[in-house]
């Protein structure tokens, strides 16, 4: 089931712009390992979901994966050959928005060969470019 927030203020948002670094969330806390987003853009609930899949099946439950993003925000679409007006879509599906520097996942308790491995297969299903990250010591 892929993540979704139990309730929000407004059902519906507008898309926004994505502006600047991340200044929260852009550095290694919870796990040794991190995977940092290159870019910006959103990644949808469905896509979390398919990496924490993705790294859970490589990981075999040695050592512990962090998802340090959650889908807040709504994205909504009008049917396909609907006419012009007739207002904004229904929500489609749940998006988070990641700045470039977010840590969109962190894994700990595995070697860094492992990590690196894992975070390869993740890399190749998100939509925005991605780089390993190692915790700071000190």
């Amino acid at each position: 089931m892929a993540l979704m927030p139990k309730r929000v203020k407004h059902r519906k948002s507008q898309r926004g712009r994505i502006r600047g670094e991340a200044t929260r969330g852009n550095r290694v806390v919870f796990g040794e390992f991190g995977l940092q987003a290159v870019q910006g853009g959103w990644i949808s609930a469905a896509t979390i979901e398919a990496g924490r899949i993705a790294a859970q099946q490589y990981l075999r439950n040695e050592g512990r994966l962090y998802i340090r993003i959650f889908p807040q925000k709504p994205i909504t679409s009008i049917p396909l050959e609907t006419r012009m007006g007739k207002g904004k879509g229904e929500p489609d599906y749940w998006a988070a928005v990641i700045r470039p520097g977010t840590v969109l996942y962190e894994i700990g308790g595995v070697t860094e060969e492992a990590a690196r491995l894992c975070f390869t297969r993740l890399a190749h299903k998100m939509p925005v470019r991605v780089r390993f990250l190692r915790r700071r010591t000190a």
